[in-house]
């Protein structure tokens, strides 16, 4: 009876995926692939099934808790964003391991559907196999060893791909054998020192790059008509705002656009640059600039979006807010920056803001609720990224309660952070650079999911970014005007880093042969993020065109009038 029960639970499992195998069946079609298809499908399954007539009971316990994981956390992943999880998606979530526990809050619902369905697998294997039957010593063990083994291959000759529709509890293992793999084996070298020297003096003596959490360069109304308000669509005396309007972000997860913020990886070459050329901060202090990192996000010395310890170590003044409640970040931020905009020491400032990541319920003080009907309040003061959705299943009135509190958000996070700083700092010898690390998918589409971005099938709003130059009145630094109208809705991040460059006084010939354009002269910028920043195994990036005349703007009045309705 064990028998049955055991081979029961297992079925049960697999056919909770009918629907994604009969989706591969349908795309293979009739053929050799589909052939190749049932015959590798068959051998995982029978695999799996050997796995659960394991005689030691800790050795049958261990294969059951590790499969059943594995496939929890596939499960999750495609649950939480109504998207496959691919290679690249899976090392992007490896590099932001240190959110597990946050992830753990912010999609309890949906990972524990997934670990509730996981239960099959610990169970079925699990359980102790009946004395009645008997299968060949060591084979139990083997038979998943050599399945996973054989699925690597695949996927290590396929570049990633090639695991769809297939049982899941082998693909994340597979995955994470292939980045061991390369870890090991795909090193770029070194960290090269810095090659150029400056040609002249800053053109700033406070040089600052403002990187947001998660705006979506559609909701505010510098680029928006009915838009949040800020302070920044406003004529101000003592600032020049010179808007670039719409941007392409580097990629749709933060990591992956701040790293190549700091190291300014170029389309062509991201992976190398990354991994091997000089920081901004080894740039700024080849340049005689003190330099500093203002990191709203984390505290206690964490560090996050790839950055190191050596990294960290030329960055003269690293700030976070250990006592700072998460509301209160961004403002603390401004007022740091106003104090360090007051010092005559020439500084490269970069700040990673709080932003507008989920969750939103709580990122705003009640006088900045303008915006309703908005989620519940209360239960995320102090969640800086992550927060549990429990109560929020993506249905179209959630989403329209969630725009409304991101609205408020806005408000509050950027409306006021600017007006603070517009209104208090000292602008005469500062350029500002402002963007966000990446866009939103904000559902107006109607799509499901519970995903704002990450997505690894994204919508072209998870790239769309704010980019804003703002310096003081009569500052001369480089000619934003000049073809601020070309470049308007038509540049990139990969445009910021040569553009801090030139400002730090670095030869523009010798710039933009290693970095690109800079953003005072025409982008002529292919306008595209890449969803899949981690291209590996020799797959290709995959760069998703942002068509400005197609995105889906916001429906204001929409989401608004949803509290009036009956």
């Amino acid at each position: 009876m064990r028998g049955w029960i055991k081979a029961l639970l297992l079925l049960a499992y697999l056919g909770c995926f009918h629907q994604a195998i009969a989706d591969r069946v349908q795309a293979l079609g009739a053929g050799l692939a589909l052939l190749l298809f049932v015959g590798m499908f068959s051998v995982l399954a029978a695999a799996l099934w050997l796995a659960a007539w394991t005689r030691p009971m800790p050795l049958r316990w261990a294969l059951a808790i590790l499969l059943a994981s594995s496939a929890a956390m596939f499960d999750a992943y495609g649950q939480i964003t109504e998207s496959y999880l691919t290679y690249s998606a899976f090392v992007s979530m490896v590099y932001s391991a240190g959110f597990i526990l946050e992830a753990l809050q912010q999609y309890g619902h949906a990972i524990a559907l997934a670990v509730g369905k996981a239960l099959l697998v610990l169970l079925g294997i699990g359980i102790r196999p009946p004395a009645a039957m008997r299968v060949p010593r060591g084979l139990p063990v083997a038979a998943p060893l050599l399945a996973l083994g054989l699925l690597i291959a695949v996927l290590f000759v396929r570049a990633g791909e090639g695991a769809r529709g297939l049982p899941v509890m082998y693909t994340p293992l597979a995955y994470l054998t292939l980045l061991g793999y390369e870890s090991l084996h795909a090193g770029l070298g070194p960290r090269q020192p810095v090659s150029l020297t400056p040609a002249q003096s800053p053109s700033a003596r406070h040089i600052v790059l403002v990187i947001d959490e998660s705006i979506a360069g559609n909701y505010l109304d510098i680029n928006t008509p009915g838009g949040v308000s800020t302070p920044l669509s406003q004529a101000l005396p003592q600032v020049e705002v010179y808007n670039f309007g719409y941007a392409a972000s580097v990629a749709n997860c933060s990591a992956d656009t701040n790293v190549t913020l700091r190291y300014g990886g170029t389309r062509q070459d991201y992976l190398r640059i990354n991994a091997t050329g000089p920081s901004i901060w080894q740039y700024a202090k080849a340049a005689g600039l003190h330099t500093v990192y203002i990191d709203g996000q984390r505290t206690g010395g964490a560090l996050q979006n790839l950055m190191t310890r050596s990294e960290q170590n030329d960055i003269d003044q690293f700030i976070q807010f250990d006592d700072t409640s998460v509301q209160e970040r961004d403002m603390a931020a401004a007022a740091r920056l106003i104090e360090l905009l007051a010092s005559p020491q020439p500084q490269l400032i970069v700040i990673n803001k709080v932003g507008a990541h989920f969750p939103v319920h709580d990122k705003y003080p009640d006088a900045f609720m303008h915006y309703r009907p908005a989620l519940s309040r209360g239960r995320y003061v102090d969640v800086a990224d992550t927060g549990e959705r429990a109560g929020f299943d993506g249905s179209p009135s959630d989403w329209q309660r969630y725009r409304n509190a991101y609205r408020n958000t806005l408000l509050w996070n950027v409306g006021e952070f600017f007006n603070r700083l517009l209104h208090q700092a000292d602008f005469r010898d500062t350029v500002l650079i402002y963007t966000s690390d990446h866009g939103q998918d904000l559902h107006e589409r109607g799509n499901p999911g519970l995903n704002t971005h990450c997505g690894s099938d994204p919508n072209p709003e998870e790239g769309l970014v704010p980019l804003l130059v703002l310096q003081g009145r009569g500052l001369r630094s480089l000619d934003w005007q000049a073809h601020l109208a070309q470049n308007r809705n038509a540049s990139s991040h990969y445009n910021i880093f040569p553009t801090l460059l030139l400002l730090m006084g670095y030869g523009r010939s010798e710039v933009s042969a290693l970095y690109g354009r800079s953003l005072d002269v025409p982008t002529i910028d292919p306008f595209t993020f890449n969803a899949r920043f981690n291209a590996r195994l020799g797959a290709k990036p995959d760069f998703r065109h942002i068509d400005v005349q197609r995105l889906q703007m916001p429906d204001q009045a929409r989401d608004i009038a949803a509290s009036k309705a009956p």
